[in-house]
């Protein structure tokens, strides 16, 4: 696997052309709490057609790709929006798609990857993490295009930090959900290079922390992980082509609890109608918690899919089973 590098200004200016027929830009809305020191913003990836981020880079990584290369499909392994994103650009362009996908992934993940033709393919955890990282690959004739490291990937990510800074050129502090590590990347190589004042932390579940561990630490740690109803964020350890490249970027790292993200789901959905899934709200989180949240603050909102059942049992004030 070649080791993935920070995208540059050209490159991600490019990617955000090139996926501009398919991807408007998203709205960058206040979120009105009169708080003394900080002004929170919401940047809505949420409005993406599938309701997610992922539909950047994964557009990115197929149009950049010549069509001879996509002629026998593509595959990406992923929790969900991942998936759902290909699934989508490999519709448009006629492409067949396969994910590797394991069987906890939400529902509706599942679903849209279906609906749009792709081919799911379940997985065990173990394995979908041996993909991720690149220790091993599936025996199939696809191109596989890996969510994390993929530098086209990283460039697609990267359109969205071009967007903070060009609807909020004052913004002090950007907080990203932190899976893999690729919109956290991607966005910081573009906030830094526009606004290189601007902080960018990482945000994560408490239940699996990787990157509060990894700075704590020097290095990249194995850790003991705890079931949570967030399938997007967190991880046993870190990717470690990427994580070079994104410690360069990155300036710390906060985790949130479940008790802080199911609150920042019911405020979004209470204050602004906005449906979050738990990855997309953890932002909100650490914006409402973190004593590194001051001034002109954006939090992405990185996605909505979450499951009928799961969202319900938030908004009566509970927390998901995992």
């Amino acid at each position: 696997m070649t080791a993935p590098y920070r995208p540059t200004l050209d490159e991600i200016a490019t990617a955000r052309a090139r996926i501009a027929p398919y991807v408007p830009p998203t709205p960058l809305v206040r979120l009105d709490l009169d708080l003394p020191d900080r002004q929170i913003f919401l940047k809505l990836e949420t409005l993406s057609p599938i309701g997610a981020f992922k539909l950047r880079p994964a557009l990115n990584a197929l149009l950049s790709r010549e069509r001879e290369t996509l002629a026998q499909g593509v595959a990406t392994t992923s929790s969900g929006n991942m998936a759902y994103g290909m699934a989508w650009a490999a519709n448009r362009l006629g492409v067949p798609m396969a994910a590797y996908m394991y069987s906890g992934a939400p529902e509706t993940k599942i679903a849209g990857v279906r609906r749009l033709g792709g081919d799911v393919r379940f997985i065990s955890m173990e394995t979908w993490w041996q993909y991720i990282i690149g220790a091993d690959r599936p025996d199939f004739p696809e191109l596989l295009i890996n969510p994390v490291t993929d530098q086209a990937v990283l460039s697609g990510n990267g359109s969205i930090g071009m967007e903070i800074v060009e609807d909020l050129p004052e913004v002090d502090v950007v907080l990203t959900p932190f899976g893999g590590g690729s919109m956290t990347t991607g966005v910081a190589s573009a906030v830094k290079a526009l606004r290189p004042d601007a902080k960018v932390f990482a945000v994560e579940d408490e239940n699996a922390a990787p990157v509060t561990a990894a700075l704590a630490a020097g290095r990249i740690v194995d850790i003991e992980t705890r079931p949570s109803f967030i399938k997007s964020i967190g991880g046993p350890s870190l990717v470690p082509q990427l994580w070079p490249v994104a410690r360069e970027l990155i300036d710390g790292a906060v985790s949130v609890s479940l008790e802080q993200v199911t609150e920042a789901m019911r405020l979004l959905f209470a204050k602004s109608k906005i449906v979050a899934e738990g990855a997309g709200a953890a932002s909100v989180a650490a914006a409402l918690a973190s004593k590194l949240a001051k001034g002109n603050v954006v939090c992405v909102i990185s996605g909505g899919n979450i499951d009928a059942s799961a969202y319900s049992a938030v908004l009566a004030g509970n927390i998901p089973a995992a």
